[in-house]
């Protein structure tokens, strides 16, 4: 049953799911999600723009300026800019993702985040939870590439690795599976955008 306001997907669909505060969505996250699409051979990609980020002190714009915006960012009609985690009213990836996947049997669904969050991804909410359900690409970013290989995710996970030339079938492996990709690399930052001015919120402007 689709529900309004919810993305659309079929049994033996793949896909990537992207989540953040896009607090601006930029040429980074466009890029990432491109790759994503080709090198994982993936159906679709959902940005998953989020209420709010618990780890972060400081509250995001409000959901729909970001939305908005993310839509000016990508157009192409594989990526589906969602807030769905207000409506889930979910906050932790793991929540999302298990309420995800009891309302999409069937669907093949891919976690994806850059180097960096890999860096810290042994600090989020259930993150073995995640390991071990979901298969999980990761992609190079700027100043991250060391930090992610040392990453205690990627230490202990290390044998459910697939290598770069066998991302294609990250989709279809049962958890635990993980691929790093080592990408072309933009070097955007949303924090860094807020920072030049590049990002006026409302709520904060007045």
């Amino acid at each position: 049953m689709t529900r309004t306001g919810w993305p659309v997907a079929t049994v033996g669909m793949t896909v990537g799911l992207l989540g953040g505060s896009f607090d601006p969505a930029h040429e980074g996250h466009a890029h990432i999600t491109r790759e994503a699409l080709k090198r994982l051979a993936l159906d679709r990609v959902w940005w998953l723009v989020s209420p709010g980020n618990p780890l972060k002190a400081q509250p995001p714009a409000p959901i729909a300026e970001r939305i908005a915006q993310a839509r000016r960012v990508i157009t192409d009609p594989r990526v589906v800019i969602s807030d769905i985690e207000a409506r889930l009213g979910t906050r932790a990836t793991a929540a999302t993702l298990r309420r995800l996947m009891a309302a999409y049997p069937g669907v093949r669904f891919v976690w994806l985040m850059g180097a960096d969050n890999l860096a810290g991804f042994h600090h989020w909410q259930d993150w073995d939870w995640i390991m071990t359900h979901v298969p999980v690409g990761v992609f190079a970013r700027p100043g991250a590439r060391l930090a992610a290989r040392g990453a205690r995710a990627a230490e202990e996970y290390a044998r459910f690795r697939l290598p770069a030339e066998a991302a294609k079938l990250l989709a279809r492996r049962p958890a635990p599976a993980w691929c790093f990709l080592d990408v072309p690399m933009r070097g955007h930052s949303s924090s860094a955008i807020r920072a030049q001015g590049g990002w006026q919120r409302r709520h904060e402007t007045g």
